[in-house]
């Protein structure tokens, strides 16, 4: 094989090898993609809830107090439990109301999206839209809630 074969065929594994990791990582990658994030609302078994663009569910975290998010000082949490960013501003879905949609801003200028003041979080370990057997899960010294359009909380 010539260099050039040998260079295409580094090229090619490195780029399969990406996509691998990128499906892998399912969701969450969306969670974090460029431009403005659009909280929708699903029917679940729970009731109608707050989902990302990809029909995930989001959850607030308990131990936050209003408009922060304390999982960031928690070792290990931020990983299990990511936060819902956007790079603009966020959009609202059909039933969600774009009023109690903001951002709050965390270390190195990432934006997080909050809903009626909660936090918004992805779980990383979802593997289906809509699950919600994570609803209510007690981890990292507190609850994990789904939202409601009107911003209470689904236990």
């Amino acid at each position: 094989m010539n260099r050039a074969h040998i260079l295409l065929a580094a090229v090619l594994t490195a780029v399969a090898g990406t996509s691998a990791v990128a499906s892998a990582q399912g969701h969450t990658a969306d969670a974090h993609a460029a431009g403005a994030t659009t909280v929708k609302l699903r029917n679940t078994g729970l009731g109608k809830i707050l989902v990302d663009s990809s029909g995930f569910t989001l959850y607030e975290f308990t131990r936050d107090a209003r408009n922060a998010n304390s999982c960031v000082k928690v070792k290990g949490c931020a990983k299990v439990w990511p936060a819902l960013t956007t790079t603009g501003n966020p959009k609202a879905g059909a039933g969600v109301k774009a009023s109690l949609l903001s951002t709050i801003t965390l270390a190195g200028g990432v934006k997080q999206i909050t809903y009626a003041g909660h936090a918004l979080y992805t779980y990383s370990e979802s593997i289906e839209a809509g699950e919600t057997s994570y609803v209510g899960v007690n981890h990292f010294g507190g609850s994990w809630d789904a939202l409601s359009a009107s911003g209470a909380a689904i236990k």
